[in-house]
């Protein structure tokens, strides 16, 4: 957590609570119904210009994990996985029957 907070305050591209931000942003994203995902991943999503993109969010994390430590990083990205396999699930087949 210390290597978080020293980033944010020496890294031009980040600001206090980035990380924590970028972290919540994701997991709020991966969390929405699949129509909804869909639906910003066809048309965007108008609210992203004032609230944030999560894909952009998503982006920072990985910067951030490549900027520390391993252990740190191995950390991070431990919390990090849990929304990445959320978003990485399979969508279930498609049923015309509506079986």
């Amino acid at each position: 957590m210390s290597e978080i907070i020293r980033l944010e305050h020496t890294r031009n591209y980040l600001q206090p609570g980035d990380v924590s931000a970028a972290v919540g942003q994701w997991k709020s994203y991966v969390h929405q119904p699949e129509r909804d995902l869909w639906h910003d991943y066809e048309w965007g999503n108008v609210h992203w210009y004032c609230c944030g993109n999560p894909l952009e969010a998503r982006a920072l994390l990985d910067t951030v994990m490549q900027a520390m430590s391993p252990r740190s990083a191995r950390e991070l990205r431990r919390i990090v996985s849990r929304s990445d396999a959320i978003w990485n699930l399979p969508s279930r087949p498609y049923d015309a029957d509506g079986r």
